[in-house]
């Protein structure tokens, strides 16, 4: 299905739309692609080693498929704005785990501004949710 619109008569929240979830894709795949080669590494700087190595390429493997659908998204926001809400919830998850983790002592403070920096994402996709209602 094509987009009704051209680039210059696309509807100001759409731009802003694709904007902010083409920017949280790119990000996120820059974020996530070098660690399917980080493991070693983090294993030496960060002990205890990895013991399941399954849930770390599991945990990968889920997160760079989000970050597929952000870019989804960002190319038709409109037929894809019923998804927008979904990905509140995949921007949600990570900052209430580490604030309990961290709250209980089983996380490094230095996990704390990653995980709000997803919640200004959260914000930002209900921003765009917000601003592309009512456009057909």
């Amino acid at each position: 299905m094509s987009n009704p619109y051209s680039s210059q008569q696309r509807p100001r929240g759409t731009r802003f739309a694709r904007v902010v979830y083409l920017v949280a894709g790119i990000v996120g795949l820059l974020e996530i692609v070098p660690l399917y080669f980080y493991e070693s590494t983090l294993n030496q700087t960060q002990p205890p080693p990895i013991t399941h190595p399954e849930f770390y390429y599991g945990f990968l493997g889920v997160t760079l498929a989000w970050q597929v659908a952000f870019l989804l998204i960002a190319r038709d926001p409109l037929r894809f704005r019923p998804l927008m809400p979904v990905t509140w919830i995949e921007k949600l998850l990570y900052p209430c785990a580490v604030g309990i983790l961290h709250s209980a002592g089983r996380t490094r403070s230095e996990m704390v501004p990653a995980a709000l920096l997803d919640l200004v994402w959260l914000g930002l996709f209900v921003i765009a949710w917000w601003r592309t209602r009512g456009q057909n």
